[in-house]
């Protein structure tokens, strides 16, 4: 179901984004939804949206008048009622990871959108840049897997910050000693 586009997840990404367009919300969807839409399968259980901070003070309103269910205690994570599946807004200008201020915040999310079937989506480039100065190791195995599933290699290196080119090397790496260990186990099962 889920690689079919059929199941809870997919069906909120596509009534949100379409509950925001109708009420002028930029947005750019980020975190797993955004890693599929860059050639990588994985499964995600939520959604992520980069909005400017009007969109969140507009989703705020939507979920004071009940069309969406905001989450106690979690002023940026919110439920589109009909799935039940939850979302979270990152929000231009603040920082992926820790939070904490650093060399690379959120983008304004209509100069980083590329579209896919409809959809806005983060581009390539800036989901590759804010997954890794998130430092987070799930962000970090998406990266392996983006590198992989996009033919990229060092020659990708002067498009990304500066900030995260040794960590973007590093999955880099990883992702030859994963094809290695790969051709390896083919070769014995081979033997």
């Amino acid at each position: 179901m889920f690689f079919d586009g059929t199941d809870r997840v997919h069906q909120a990404m596509r009534t949100l984004a379409a509950l925001f367009e109708q009420h002028g919300i930029a947005y750019a969807i980020m975190g797993g939804m955004a890693v599929n839409a860059h050639r990588h399968a994985r499964t995600t259980g939520d959604v992520d949206f980069l909005v400017r901070a009007d969109g969140l003070t507009a989703i705020r309103e939507l979920a004071t008048r009940g069309v969406l269910d905001a989450v106690p205690g979690r002023t940026r994570r919110f439920i589109e009622p009909t799935t039940q599946v939850t979302f979270d807004v990152l929000v231009t200008g603040l920082y992926p990871g820790s939070g904490k201020p650093g060399p690379i915040a959120f983008p304004e999310p209509t100069s980083v959108q590329h579209t896919v079937n409809n959809l806005s989506y983060v581009n390539l480039k800036t989901l590759i840049e804010l997954k890794l100065a998130a430092h987070r190791y799930q962000d970090f195995a998406d990266v392996v897997n983006l590198i992989r599933a996009n033919d990229l290699d060092e020659s990708y290196l002067p498009q990304l910050h500066e900030s995260v080119r040794n960590d973007f090397i590093e999955c880099l790496e990883e992702k030859r000693r994963e094809d290695e260990y790969e051709k390896r186990q083919d070769s014995l099962a081979g033997a």
